[in-house]
C-alpha cells in the first residue's frame, strides 16, 4: 500500500510539474515526492514543517480548511499567506464514495487553473486522486477490521491473544516495527462521531475509555509518525486528554508490554505539565518506576489530605533535600520549612534524615500525582 501511494504521488508530480505531497483528511503525512532544493517555490514552512514531523498543527488545518477543502469534490487553489511564508497551492481532493480520504497537494506557483477542462495533465492527476482514495478506503476497513485482534492481544485470554497475534503478525509481518499510541479521552470521554485522524494504522477502544493505536514504523528510531499522529487525536479530544508512546518493538509479540507503556505515558503526560499532553516511555526518566507502583504507600497516604504539607514535602525532596533551595521555591521562610517538615514527620512517622525514607517519600508523592483519587 505504502509503495503504491507513493508512486502514486511521483506520477501526480511528473504530470503536473509540480512537488507534490499526499496527506490524508487530518493532516497526516503519507508521501511526497522529491523536491528540488533550488527552486525557491519547491518549499514553504508549511511544507517543510509537515515533512519534517508527518504533520501540520491545528491552526494550519484550519486555516486550510477555511476555503472549503474538506467539501470540494474538484481540484481548487488555496492562496499565499507572505506573513506565514504559505505558498500558493493546487488542492486536488482525494475522494472515495463520496467520503474525503486526504488531500494532493501541488507546489505549483499558481501555473495550473483548476477549472481547465482541457487540461489532460490534470484530468489524469484527478483520476490518480480516485485511485488513492479507492486504496485509503481499503485501508482504512482493513485497519478497523483489525482493531478486534489488536484488543483481543491487549486485553482477551492467553488463548484468544495467540490467535489474535498471528492475525496482526500475517498482514503486518513477522519483523514489523511499531509503536503503541494510547489515548485518554479524560473525564469527558470521546466526543460523539469522534474519528481518529490517520491512516495505515490499527486502533481499538477498550472497555476503560482509553484508546490503543498500533503505528507501523518505516524507520524504527522514528517517532515522528506516532508523535503527529497523537497530537493531531488531541486536537480533536476535550480538554484533559492526554496520549503516551510505547517503546519501539519488533514484531507483534510483544503488544502488551508496549500497551503498558504507552498507558505509563500518557498517565504521566497528564499529571505532569513538562511532558503534557504527549509523552514518549523513551523521556520519563525517573517517572519510568514511579508509574509502575500501585500508589501512593500507606504510611503517606495520611499526608495527601493536607495540600500544603504535601507540596513542601515534594518540593523538598525535589531539591535534594536542601533547605535554602526548597525556601525559595516554596517563598516562604527557612524557619517556616523547618516547622512544616517537622509536622510532615509527626503525621508520616518518617524520619527525612534517613536516605531510604526520603525515597519512599518521595516515589508516594509522585505517585499520588497518577492517582485523581489521591
Amino acid at each position: 500500500m505504502r509503495d503504491d501511494l507513493q508512486e502514486l504521488v511521483d506520477e501526480v508530480s511528473r504530470l503536473l510539474a509540480a512537488p507534490a505531497t499526499l496527506e490524508d483528511a487530518a493532516f497526516t503525512l503519507l508521501a511526497f515526492c522529491a523536491h528540488d532544493d533550488t527552486r525557491s517555490e519547491a518549499m514553504d514552512a508549511v511544507r517543510t514543517r509537515s515533512i519534517l514531523t508527518r504533520g501540520s498543527p491545528a491552526a494550519t488545518r484550519a486555516w486550510f480548511e477555511e476555503f472549503g477543502i474538506a467539501a470540494a469534490e474538484a481540484p481548487l487553489r488555496t492562496p499565499a499567506d507572505e506573513s506565514a511564508g504559505i505558498l500558493t497551492r493546487l488542492v486536488i481532493p482525494v475522494r472515495h464514495a463520496g467520503r474525503t480520504h486526504g488531500y494532493l497537494w501541488l507546489l505549483d506557483g499558481g501555473r495550473i487553473e483548476p477549472s481547465d477542462d482541457g487540461n489532460r495533465s490534470l484530468a489524469a492527476a484527478v483520476d490518480l486522486a480516485a485511485e488513492a482514495g479507492r486504496l485509503l478506503a481499503e485501508r482504512a476497513a482493513a485497519d478497523e477490521d483489525l482493531g478486534r485482534p489488536l484488543a483481543t492481544v491487549l486485553t482477551g485470554s492467553p488463548t484468544a491473544a495467540g490467535q489474535a497475534v498471528r492475525a496482526l503478525a500475517a498482514v503486518l509481518g513477522e519483523d514489523s516495527s511499531q509503536v503503541l499510541v494510547a489515548l485518554m479521552p479524560g473525564p469527558a470521554g470521546l466526543p460523539a462521531g469522534w474519528r481518529l485522524p490517520g491512516a495505515g494504522v490499527i486502533a481499538t477502544q477498550l472497555e476503560d475509555g482509553g484508546v490503543a493505536v498500533l503505528v507501523p514504523l518505516a524507520t524504527p528510531g522514528d517517532l515522528r509518525p506516532a508523535g503527529a499522529l497523537a497530537a493531531a487525536s488531541l486536537s480533536g479530544l476535550p480538554a484533559g486528554s492526554a496520549a503516551g508512546v510505547s517503546a519501539v518493538r519488533q514484531g507483534v509479540g510483544g503488544l502488551p508490554a508496549q500497551w503498558a507503556q504507552a498507558r505509563a505515558a500518557a498517565r504521566v503526560a497528564a499529571a505532569v505539565p513538562r511532558l503534557s499532553p504527549v509523552a514518549h516511555w523513551a523521556e520519563l526518566g525517573a517517572w519510568r518506576p514511579v508509574s509502575e507502583l500501585a500508589g501512593p504507600d500507606p504510611v503517606v497516604v495520611p499526608l495527601l489530605s493536607d495540600r500544603v504539607l504535601a507540596e513542601t514535602a515534594e518540593v523538598f525532596l525535589d531539591c535534594a533535600g536542601s533547605a535554602s533551595r526548597a525556601a525559595a521555591a516554596l517563598q516562604i521562610h527557612r524557619q517556616t520549612l523547618y516547622y512544616r517538615l517537622a509536622r510532615i514527620g509527626q503525621i508520616t512517622g518518617l524520619d527525612l534524615a534517613d536516605g531510604e525514607t526520603r525515597l519512599l517519600l518521595h516515589s508516594s508523592l509522585k505517585a499520588a500525582r497518577l492517582f485523581p483519587g489521591h
